[in-house]
């Protein structure tokens, strides 16, 4: 076999379950992240099942795991991966390494047992094996006569503590080289609170996300609007916002964004209050009152997350540090309010059913699958006062992506095996993602100094996957330039050259 050659062993026939085995040589290999399949690519119900979770390939000669981000389609099969026999180091960045134990604890809770001394064993464990390695700078991994291969975290602006890896192979005795980089989830160019990915200096071979590899984003500016639209709807209708999001990320971008839009209409109505003090007012609609509108943030784990993110403030962007200089608090603002225990959840469903009272609720899952968006959901989906607030991809064959489907026609969705009517109106902001678009995916190529002369693209559904590859291969013909785009799962799967 020509070394060195990549095996995939998830996100290939969708987004989930990424996990990429590099193998360096004979004897030495790396794993690129340990994801956990969901939606169609499971069942027809989104659950995993066993085939899904055990480890069904060899850890022979797999000297580390590198975990790109603490996403679970990205890291949810690490618990299977150590009881499969993995003796590794974990490598990950700083903001990951504090994050990680928080998501394989919910895993392990999950998948594995609630014993409270069975869970302190695992994290402990889970702690010895990570190995934090800074942005920016060079880790060597294997270093002898045959190879020397380092790796080194770039940030993806993907979630905070989010990276991309370049790996850099060496054989001495051939003098042959290369840089194999891989891409992780990466960040939309102007999200909130995370710094935007830059493209990196070069790359022989590039293996790249591509869940929106077949459209563009809204800009920040057009998507917060249509966010506010959406939120004056439901105020105006005495009614609540239903936001499924995934608990890292997503919902503190979503929390930045609401405390800045309220910040923002508290200062109009100060200055209309001031302008009527001179004067008549001759505005007849009534005001609608978002000094009060509650901020509901009902998952326990999106408050850890919620906790770390506010505690590893440095690696925020420059505009969300100044709004801290300035004294605001962009994720413990005045309107949110934190549901704990299951008990508050189903009295805080209840109420919101029963009052009129107007809210917004953020509560997981991302994809409605499980978890206590569902409770929400087939509470309030039948009532048209309500609505539901898609911010993230909704993967083929899970309850969310039937909501986003049938939702606009007066379809239904099953939960439990009972169908409930969607009256609630539906809406889909795909500015929100924290994926980069097809735009910013291009870039991320066509910005290296040297471009790779061979491209991988996983993590998307096919047809995304097939306009990304003709997106780049115009690029690449406009340069006057070959370059070899695989599509592993869809294509023949072939090794490096």
């Amino acid at each position: 076999m020509r070394y060195p050659s990549i095996v995939h062993h998830g996100a290939v026939t969708g987004v989930t379950g990424s996990c990429h085995q590099l193998q360096m040589d004979d004897e030495h290999a790396l794993l690129i992240d340990c994801g956990l399949f969901q939606g169609a690519e499971t069942s027809p119900e989104g659950r995993a099942g066993a085939d899904k979770l055990a480890i069904d390939f060899s850890l022979d000669g797999i000297k580390a795991l590198v975990a790109t981000h603490v996403h679970i389609d990205h890291v949810g099969r690490i618990p299977y991966l150590l009881a499969a026999g993995f003796k590794g180091p974990i490598l990950c960045s700083e903001p990951s390494a504090k994050l990680l134990p928080i998501v394989l604890e919910d895993a392990f809770k999950l998948g594995f047992s609630r014993d409270q001394k069975q869970v302190e064993r695992y994290l402990k464990l889970i702690e010895q094996r990570i190995v934090v390695l800074p942005y920016k700078q060079w880790f060597t991994l294997i270093d002898t006569k045959q190879l020397n291969a380092r790796i080194r975290l770039q940030r993806a602006g993907h979630i905070l503590g989010s990276a991309y890896v370049e790996v850099d192979l060496h054989y001495p005795e051939t003098g042959e080289k290369k840089r194999i980089v891989f891409s992780g989830d990466l960040g939309a160019p102007h999200a909130p609170i995370l710094p935007a990915p830059k493209a990196p200096y070069k790359a022989d071979v590039l293996v790249i996300e591509s869940t929106y590899g077949d459209r563009l984003h809204e800009d920040r500016r057009s998507r917060r609007a249509r966010l506010e639209k959406v939120l004056e709807h439901a105020l105006s209708n005495q009614g609540t916002v239903l936001i499924p999001a995934f608990s890292i990320g997503r919902t503190q971008e979503l929390l930045y964004e609401l405390e800045d839009i309220i910040h923002r209409r508290a200062l109009k109505e100060l200055a209309k209050a001031q302008s009527s003090a001179s004067g008549p007012n001759t505005d007849k609609a009534p005001a609608l009152d978002w000094a009060s509108l509650p901020i509901i943030l009902d998952s326990p784990l999106a408050s850890r997350f919620t906790s770390v993110y506010r505690e590893l403030d440095q690696f925020w962007d420059a505009e969300a540090r100044a709004r801290l200089a300035k004294g605001r608090n962009p994720l413990a603002f005045r309107n949110l309010l934190t549901v704990d225990s299951h008990q508050a959840h189903l009295a805080m469903v209840n109420r919101l059913v029963q009052t009129a009272q107007p809210a917004i609720v953020i509560a997981g899952n991302g994809m409605c699958s499980s978890g206590r968006i569902v409770n929400y959901l087939k509470a309030m989906l039948g009532d048209e006062r309500h609505d539901v607030l898609f911010v993230g991809y909704q993967a083929e064959g899970t309850p969310g992506r039937q909501i986003q489907r049938f939702g606009p026609r007066s379809g239904y969705v099953e939960f439990d095996g009972q169908r409930y009517d969607i009256r609630a109106q539906v809406h889909t902001i795909g500015g929100y993602s924290a994926h980069a678009d097809q735009l910013g995916l291009v870039r991320f190529v066509t910005r290296m100094s040297a471009w790779p002369n061979e491209i991988r693209l996983v993590h998307g559904d096919k047809p995304a996957r097939r306009a990304l590859a003709d997106a780049l291969r115009e690029r690449y013909v406009d340069q006057s330039s070959d370059v070899n785009i695989l599509l592993p799962g869809i294509d023949e799967e072939t090794g490096m050259g």
